[in-house]
């Protein structure tokens, strides 16, 4: 369902807070204050969606050979259906106040997590995701502007404490200090936002994850009182959430666009998703594996071919690795995949 909640925060109220990160993108001004991005607002309402997943995300990390994806993107694509309620509730909200709406889901400059925790829906937390004492840390934001003058609801109060889970568990040290993040560090900007090759420093702590990272959101200890998501149109679909990697890796554009036809994952594209896949391949340490980097060699995608290479050092022998080199290298075009041969 929609949240137990919806709350309002005044705008005029509403400081930016700076805890959200350093990706450039972010700190537009446009996302500075929602006034911004619409003069005539003057109250926001703020929802939760729990999309919290019944199996252990940490678990998954452990079946080498499969692909993880992240919990929200195994399933259908949660800017359709959250837009869809939020739609309804805005229809009902300019009934009730005769003051025009406008709906967003992060598909607007719009600092929903700020904005969420002073309405009241949770706070942000170390790991600057919101955390919701009834809920925990799995969940999706929207927000309704509305040019209608609305109660407040008091800003919730932060309740992190002195844990460090979030903070310890990241596997690149993404947080610089607790309450902020270096996307630049990051693996789901990493494996869903970085259009080139994953740097080499953060290959090898990737692990099987082929689309986005839960490890902070998994350890929050407020998620003990998340009940599973039940929201049926946007259901965990397990033959997304994890597969073979093999299998994967040989998704052609047409074979990928048809597998991941209306989740999160289709936008990122399949050249970086294969990209990711083999470098899950790399780290799996099964040799077995081999032939399916060696059949994305003549890949049409520098960003392929390049983690092709990468994933067979990682795999094979010095001897075999050079027979691949002498067959392949000497044709390469592109600069970056013959840095990858060469190192």
């Amino acid at each position: 369902m929609l949240a137990p909640w919806p709350a309002g925060a005044r705008l005029e109220e509403f400081l930016r807070e700076g805890r959200h990160g350093d990706m450039d993108w972010m700190a537009h001004e446009r996302r500075a204050h929602p006034t911004a991005l619409w003069p005539e607002a003057k109250s926001a309402v703020l929802v939760g969606q729990s999309y919290a997943p019944q199996t252990d995300s940490l678990a998954l990390l452990e079946a080498k050979q499969h692909g993880l994806v992240s919990a929200y993107a195994a399933r259908r694509d949660y800017h359709d259906v959250v837009k869809g309620k939020l739609k309804q509730l805005g229809q009902w909200l300019a009934h009730e106040t005769g003051a025009e709406v406008k709906v967003f889901v992060d598909t607007a400059p719009l600092m929903e997590k700020p904005l969420a925790e002073r309405a009241g829906l949770g706070w942000q937390g170390k790991h600057t995701n919101l955390v919701s004492r009834e809920h925990g840390s799995w969940l999706f934001l929207g927000a309704i502007l509305t040019a209608a003058e609305l109660e407040p609801d008091p800003p919730h109060e932060e309740h992190c404490g002195s844990c460090r889970a979030c903070l310890d568990v990241c596997p690149t040290d993404a947080f610089p200090a607790p309450f902020q993040l270096d996307a630049r560090r990051c693996l789901a900007y990493l494996t869903i936002e970085h259009k080139g090759q994953i740097p080499r420093e953060f290959r090898a702590a990737l692990g099987n994850r082929v689309f986005g990272c839960d490890d902070c959101l998994a350890v929050c200890p407020w998620n003990k009182f998340a009940a599973e998501a039940r929201e049926t149109r946007m259901s965990l679909r397990e033959d997304l959430r994890v597969a073979p990697l093999a299998e994967l890796a040989a998704l052609d554009d047409a074979a990928f666009r048809a597998r991941f036809a209306g989740t999160p994952v289709k936008r990122t594209g399949r050249d970086r998703f294969v990209r990711n896949v083999l470098c899950a391949i790399g780290n799996s340490g099964d040799r077995a594996l081999a032939p399916a980097a060696e059949a994305r060699l003549g890949d049409n995608s520098p960003l392929v071919r390049g983690m092709a290479v990468w994933a067979l050092r990682q795999l094979l022998d010095d001897h075999a690795f050079k027979g691949l080199k002498s067959l392949h290298a000497v044709r390469e075009r592109d600069e970056s995949v013959r840095e990858e041969w060469d190192v």
